[in-house]
């Protein structure tokens, strides 16, 4: 396993679990306890653990408490890799509207290799990604970029999106749980994506697997609302998880795992 991809996976089984042990990190990860000393070591000096005894425990905001850069490093290679399985479904010449959050963001650059397109894009990160990109037409929406996060909202980012029809709507999402369906921890962020849903001919969402099974303030809309489903493998024991997985899969989501 690479060094990104096993960083990517302690830090998602530290945070699953709350509090967890040297050993069973070597026995989940198969790696040696020195290796594990170091991730940790590594997940430590970015502030997203804390080493304790015998192992570690999670220092990880709830999403709501926390900006875009403190995000952005959380599970960076597993965002990328649900990006480019995500990207494989645009084909050149579309129209698509870019959502704003860290795993989009992560994926903006990649839209190049799809070009000729045109992007709108409902952030400042990813329209600083794409600008001047070689067969990128972009489209940054108005409206009020929203502190901490440079999600672009309000009255002028949905009269907008009125104006306009995308073949495809890359969204992503903080949370998805089998009964509230697709949320938002921000008001503002779930409105706008809510409007995005209504103005693309299809939708596919993207998110790691740390949002399954959670309950967020603001809801966006049901589990059918979206055609495409793409995350990464659930943590083997993550009861919420597996069962919000399940219950997107019978709304006839189609769930592609990165």
């Amino acid at each position: 396993m690479a060094a990104e991809n096993r960083l990517d996976l302690t830090l998602r089984l530290v945070r699953n679990a709350g509090r967890i042990s040297l050993t069973e990190l070597t026995e989940r990860l198969g790696v040696s306890a020195m290796t594990v000393r170091r991730d940790l070591d590594e997940l430590q000096r970015q502030g997203l653990v804390r080493r304790v005894h015998g192992g570690a425990v999670s220092l990880a905001m709830p999403e709501e408490q926390s900006g875009f850069a403190a995000r952005e490093r959380w599970q960076l290679a597993i965002k990328r890799r649900i990006g480019a399985v995500a990207i494989e479904r645009i084909q050149p010449g579309q129209t698509v509207l870019l959502d704003a959050g860290t795993t989009t963001a992560a994926m903006a650059s990649l839209l190049v290799a799809k070009a000729p397109l045109t992007v709108a894009v409902l952030s400042l990160q990813a329209a600083e990604r794409l600008a001047d990109q070689p067969g990128i037409r972009l489209l940054v929406l108005g409206g009020e970029s929203r502190p901490g996060e440079r999600s672009l909202v309000g009255p002028l980012t949905l009269r907008m999106l009125e104006e306009l029809w995308f073949d495809c709507f890359l969204m992503s999402i903080g949370a998805v749980h089998r009964e509230l369906g697709w949320s938002e921890f921000s008001i503002e962020d779930g409105t706008v994506k809510q409007h995005g849903l209504r103005r693309a001919a299809r939708t596919i969402v993207v998110a790691d697997g740390s949002k399954l099974g959670v309950r967020a303030f603001a809801r966006v809309a049901p589990l059918d609302a979206v055609d495409t489903f793409v995350t990464d493998s659930v943590v083997e024991g993550d009861d919420q998880a597996e069962e919000t997985l399940a219950a997107i899969r019978k709304a006839g989501v189609e769930v592609v795992l990165a």
